[in-house]
């Protein structure tokens, strides 16, 4: 009864945040996805759980997102990438991001989504492409592996995988040189990541920044862990701006100091939640 106390409490604070928000700033880590059913790549056993066929290879995910695969086995590197797409084309963004487009558009709030997913989900879900910062690029972008240019494009192959390899039977090449293509996407080790696209949409995210600094401001945090915190720094930098308050959502890596608000809990676990006390205010 007193942890049910607790929550409700900090759902209360957390209504009363980002119903006094100018704008809102939604950070998303791996776990944002898991409502959807996407995979939770958390440790090796949480890797090999959705690909198994990695386990007995003797891969995990660091190893498997790594883009030596494509230059020595193209077919190989894109057998794990060229899934990842298809899982990605075939999944509905859950209900979570509705509720939040519909606390930016019913309110007629200015905000930002930066995340560190590839999946491109909030895309889906409709929010504006030029309020998305991908910090990690896109698996719905390609480039050129060497690269011959710094050319970016859309991802519109089709991928057939072989479960029992993990190969794709088709390989992406290169619309400029023919050679081999590869996600947009910074991998672990990688070298030759273009991060203009990226860039771009820094520079768009710290134009918002400029502009909100110091009024009040709700960051919404979802599904950031510790392993990889590139989106919990940038959301505890955010919070210590004048105004600004982080309400962080993870079911099991939750801690965050006061003022800031802690809910442990899934990320539309704790969206309905937060969703149902603004109803009964507004």
């Amino acid at each position: 009864m007193i942890q049910d106390i607790a929550m409700q409490e900090a759902l209360k604070k957390a209504a009363d945040a980002i119903a006094g928000a100018e704008a809102l700033v939604i950070t998303a880590g791996a776990g944002m996805g898991v409502d959807s059913g996407l995979p939770d790549f958390r440790g090796d056993r949480g890797f090999w759980k959705a690909y198994p066929m990695y386990e007995k290879l003797g891969i995990n995910f660091v190893a498997a997102a790594n883009p030596e695969h494509f230059e020595r086995d193209p077919a190989f590197g894109w057998g794990f990438y060229g899934h990842r797409t298809n899982l990605y084309r075939q999944t509905e963004p859950h209900a979570g991001f509705a509720i939040l487009k519909r606390w930016l558009d019913g309110a007629g709030r200015d905000g930002f989504v930066v995340t560190s997913n590839v999946d491109g989900q909030f895309q889906k879900a409709g929010f504006a492409e030029e309020q998305i910062l991908e910090v990690h690029g896109s698996i719905h972008h390609l480039q050129c592996l060497i690269p011959c240019r710094q050319a970016i494009w859309e991802n519109d192959e089709q991928f057939e995988i072989d479960f029992a390899t993990m190969r794709s039977a088709t390989v992406p090449t290169c619309r400029f040189c023919g050679g081999t293509a590869r996600p947009n996407i910074l991998m672990f080790g990688d070298y030759s990541w273009l991060p203009g696209r990226s860039h771009g949409q820094q520079m768009r995210f710290d134009l918002f920044c400029d502009q909100h600094r110091g009024r009040p401001l709700a960051v919404i945090e979802m599904g950031a862990g510790t392993a990889i915190p590139t989106i919990r720094h940038l959301s505890e930098r955010i919070g210590a701006w004048p105004e600004a308050t982080v309400i962080r959502i993870n079911p099991r890596e939750a801690q965050i100091r006061p003022p800031h608000i802690s809910l442990a809990c899934g990320a539309l676990e704790g969206l309905q939640a937060i969703d149902r006390l603004l109803a009964v205010v507004g």
